[in-house]
């Protein structure tokens, strides 16, 4: 039986990646986005280009009807089998300099569009007693970073998330994880000089800066049968940076 995942944010880095590694594994795609439909629209041919089938659907997650309309497209491929909440926005400012209204618009993208897209997809699950959660949150999440803030707090909040989901379904027989990246080289960090990047690499036990196909392939880990008996977990690939 081909299963169905709906990946946030898919269009570019790490949503991406994941995309076409779990088109790689059988699995039907609803590719999100909110902007980038050129991109979208450029993944679901390269993944029906190689025998899979895939739809990109545009849609604000941090609004509840529009996360709801997304997950009712995943029955166009059958029932929901997967969800990996990837949407999120970054904020790098000075704690006292951001104002209510990134916050605000920060918390409802990153928490708001996870919590929203979880309500509609687990009605549909807890029926079938079969379904998988996946949340990205990031390293910061779980260390804090200065300048980062409401990012970091955004990010420990999908922790929390995960933990209290995965306890409340696990009954069900839904699986409830988060994969919280370490310092990852996509789009959201390509503010980063390479001075920095040269500083988190030294810093890093492995001397690298991972890639969004290194976080893509522990989804598709959890997303996958080998994973059956994992719920409420934080993985964090991050090279050996957080220890």
């Amino acid at each position: 039986m081909t299963n169905t995942a709906v990946i946030t944010g898919a269009s570019r880095g790490i949503g991406r990646e994941t995309a076409k590694e779990l088109a790689s594994e059988g699995f039907k795609i609803l590719i999100n986005y909110k902007k980038n439909r050129d991109l979208a629209e450029e993944l679901a041919e390269e993944i029906i280009s190689n025998g899979g089938e895939a739809l990109p659907i545009q849609a604000d997650i941090s609004i509840p009807e529009e996360a709801e309309y997304l997950i009712e497209n995943a029955e166009k491929f059958g029932e929901i089998d997967v969800l990996v909440n990837n949407a999120g926005i970054c904020l790098q400012k000075v704690f006292q300099d951001v104002t209510k209204e990134e916050w605000q618009k920060l918390f409802d993208t990153n928490v708001g569009g996870a919590i929203n897209c979880c309500a509609s997809a687990v009605k549909r699950m807890i029926p079938r007693k079969h379904g998988k959660i996946i949340n990205i949150s990031s390293i910061w999440g779980i260390c804090g970073a200065s300048t980062e803030v409401h990012y970091s707090a955004s990010k420990a909040a999908i922790i929390g998330l995960t933990k209290a989901l995965a306890k409340e379904l696990g009954p069900s027989g839904i699986r409830v994880n988060c994969v919280a990246p370490g310092i990852i080289n996509t789009d959201m960090n390509k503010n980063i000089s390479d001075e920095i990047f040269n500083e988190l690499t030294e810093q890093t036990p492995l001397k690298r800066i991972g890639t969004a196909s290194d976080v893509a392939k522990i989804i598709r880990f959890l997303a996958s049968s080998p994973s059956n008996f994992i719920t409420g977990q934080i993985i964090s690939p991050n090279g050996g940076f957080l220890i």
